[in-house]
C-alpha cells in the first residue's frame, strides 16, 4: 500500500498503488518549482523528455475520491489515473502555460468509473485525455482552457489496445482552447474500438476545433496517411453545443475510408465564426450522421430527422 510523499525537488508525487476506500479532500497545491518547459525547449531536450515527472499518479486505486487540491506547473502530465475503478475527482484546479508541452491535465488509462467533476485546468496539452481500456468515464461541470480540449486518443500506437467504451461530456466550457472536444486516432494498420460516446451541454468560447473527430490524426507527420485508421467509432452522440469557433470549419468529422464511423448522431449545434472567410462551415468524411434540432453551421449537409 503507497501513500504520499515529498521527494527532494519539491515535486510531489502521489504514487498510490492498490488502495481501496480512500479519500483526500484536504486543500493542498501540487507543485513543479520551475515553470513546466515550452515545446521549444523540449525540443532541445527530446532524448529526455519522456522521463520528466509528473505531479501525480494514482496506479491501481479503488473507491476513492480526491478533492480540493491544485496542480502547478507540472513538466509532463499533471495527473494520470492507471487501473483505478470507482474514482472520482471534484474541484479540481490544474494550471501550467499554454505553451508547455504534454501537460495534460488528467490523463486516464485502463480505468473504469472515473468521475472529473466541477474543476478548472488550464494547460498546455489535453485538458483531459482518455486512452485504451477506458470505460463509463465521466466529465461534468468543468473549465478547460487553455489546453487541446476534452479528447479520446490518440489511439492506434500500439497492438491490441483495450477499447474505450462509455465516455460522457457534459456542462462544460471551453475556452480559448485548440480543440473542444475531439477524438483522434493515427492512421495505422492496428485495431480499436471506440464507443458509447456522449457530448452534451457544452458552451465553446472562440474554440479552434469544436467539435473533432480526426482519424487521420498525425502529430509531427511521421505517419503513412495512405494506411487508414483501423479503429472503430461508433454510438456517438453530440447534442446542444453552442458559441464562437475561431476557425471556419467549426464542426468536423474526419472518419476512416477503412472503418467508416456508425451510429453517430448530432442534434442542436449552434457554433458561429466572424472570421474571413464567410460563415461557419464544417467538414465530413466516411460518415453518415442522424440529425435532430438546429444545425449551424449545416453538418455534413444531410437532411435532418426527428429526435
Amino acid at each position: 500500500m503507497g501513500g504520499l510523499r515529498s521527494t527532494t525537488s519539491a515535486n510531489l508525487l502521489f504514487p498510490a498503488e492498490e488502495l481501496s476506500t480512500a479519500k483526500a479532500s484536504s486543500p493542498g497545491t501540487l507543485i513543479n518549482v520551475r515553470r513546466s518547459l515550452t515545446a521549444h525547449f523540449l525540443r532541445t531536450i527530446k532524448k529526455t523528455c519522456y522521463y520528466l515527472k509528473q505531479n501525480v499518479r494514482f496506479n491501481f486505486v479503488d473507491n476513492s475520491t480526491v478533492s480540493h487540491i491544485r496542480s502547478l506547473n507540472s513538466k509532463n502530465i499533471h495527473i494520470t489515473v492507471l487501473g483505478c475503478n470507482n474514482f472520482i475527482f471534484q474541484n479540481i484546479y490544474v494550471i501550467a502555460p499554454g505553451t508547455s508541452f504534454n501537460t495534460d491535465g488528467i490523463h486516464m488509462v485502463q480505468s473504469y468509473n472515473v468521475s472529473v467533476l466541477d474543476s478548472t485546468i488550464m494547460t498546455g496539452d489535453d485538458c483531459i485525455s482518455v486512452v485504451d481500456g477506458t470505460r463509463n468515464a465521466t466529465v461534468e461541470r468543468v473549465n478547460c482552457g487553455p489546453g487541446h480540449g476534452i479528447s479520446i486518443g490518440s489511439l492506434g500506437r500500439t497492438q491490441n489496445e483495450q477499447p474505450v467504451v462509455g465516455f460522457t461530456v457534459k456542462n462544460c466550457t471551453f475556452t480559448g482552447t485548440l480543440n473542444g472536444v475531439r477524438i483522434k486516432t493515427l492512421p495505422t494498420p492496428k485495431t480499436g474500438v471506440v464507443t458509447d460516446i456522449h457530448y452534451e451541454d457544452l458552451i465553446m468560447n472562440d474554440v479552434s476545433n469544436p467539435i473533432l473527430i480526426d482519424q487521420e490524426y498525425c502529430p509531427l507527420n511521421l505517419c503513412d496517411r495512405s494506411t487508414p485508421s483501423r479503429i472503430k467509432i461508433s454510438n456517438v452522440r453530440i447534442k446542444n453545443v453552442t458559441g464562437t469557433s475561431a476557425t471556419q470549419v467549426a464542426v468536423k468529422i474526419s472518419c476512416s475510408k477503412a472503418s467508416p464511423c456508425e451510429d453517430v448522431e448530432i442534434g442542436d449545434i449552434n457554433l458561429t465564426y466572424s472570421g474571413p472567410g464567410g460563415r461557419a462551415t464544417s467538414e465530413c468524411a466516411n460518415v453518415q450522421p442522424k440529425f435532430s434540432g438546429k444545425q449551424n453551421p449545416p453538418v455534413c449537409a444531410a437532411r435532418t430527422v426527428s429526435s
